[in-house]
């Protein structure tokens, strides 16, 4: 038996608030969720007013077998490498649908902080939000500005895998919230606060 892999269309979906054009946030949702939820938690970050938002959602639809729900998740173990090439080129082309911007910051929870990573990568990024998810294996480091979020009590991003992360990450920063592994107020103003500090320097930039 031959395994052979072919190449097909598949159209993916992404949510759009247009504000302020010079800023965008692109957000990834973890695993089972779905880029609504994910915009809802980004829409509660403090400031976001002042930003552009999209959220991505992943090409994997699944039903949640207890409610019938549809979610979704961003790959599997299997042809993981092909599987890393489309979703990186997904993303690129809902950038590239989307208003050019003068600082882009891609922000993930769970399973979406590898597509973060990957996209902040592969494309180009002033910053990336992680919060609750590890760097993978498949990405160099960055240099762009990175808040990472870690519950205290959250089982799956441990505090080993924060401390991994920030020493390969050369600019990277640590808020250790009250909680597990979601989101919070806690982190959300951090959050907050990490994207105030961009539109800073957006704005010293320009002065210059």
């Amino acid at each position: 038996m031959n395994l052979h892999l072919i190449e097909t269309p598949v159209r993916g979906r992404y949510l759009h608030i247009a504000r302020d054009p010079r800023r965008l946030l692109v957000g990834f949702h973890g695993y089972g969720e779905t880029a609504d939820a994910h915009l809802g938690q980004l829409e509660q970050i403090p400031g976001i007013d002042q930003w552009s938002v999209a959220a991505v959602q992943a090409l994997h639809p699944f039903y949640v077998r207890s409610t019938q729900e549809v979610v979704a998740s961003w790959m599997t173990k299997l042809d993981r490498e092909e599987a890393i090439a489309d979703n990186i080129e997904y993303v690129r082309r809902v950038i590239g649908a989307l208003p050019q911007c003068e600082t882009l910051v891609f922000a993930g929870f769970s399973q979406g902080v590898a597509m973060a990573y990957r996209a902040a990568a592969a494309i180009r990024s002033d910053g990336v939000i992680a919060i609750g998810g590890d760097v993978p294996p498949d990405v160099p480091s960055i240099s762009a500005p990175v808040l990472i979020g870690r519950g205290q009590r959250d089982e799956w991003y441990s505090d080993e895998k924060l401390k991994k992360d920030l020493k390969s990450l050369p600019n990277a920063t640590a808020c250790v919230y009250d909680g597990g592994h979601e989101w919070t107020s806690e982190v959300r103003a951090a959050i907050g606060e990490f994207l105030r500090s961009l539109t800073r320097q957006q704005v010293d930039q320009s002065a210059k």
